[in-house]
């Protein structure tokens, strides 16, 4: 996992499809959707840490 678009990828894989016309309300989203899909225990924890950190990468890079 290396880009925003692969954690889009993954949100699909589980019927998660988010488009909310923001960018930054967008990647807010997909941050409660990888919490909630981990919490389920449908992802690692590798998997999620390394999304996490994607999206607060990003997050942090749109703010400026």
């Amino acid at each position: 996992m290396k880009s925003v678009y692969d954690i889009q990828q993954l949100l699909k894989k589980y019927g998660t499809f988010i488009y909310t016309g923001s960018r930054l309300g967008d990647l807010h989203m997909f941050e409660m959707e990888l919490d909630e899909l981990h919490g389920l225990g449908f992802i690692e924890q590798e998997l999620y840490v390394k999304a996490k950190l994607i999206l607060k990468k990003e997050i942090t890079s749109l703010k400026k």
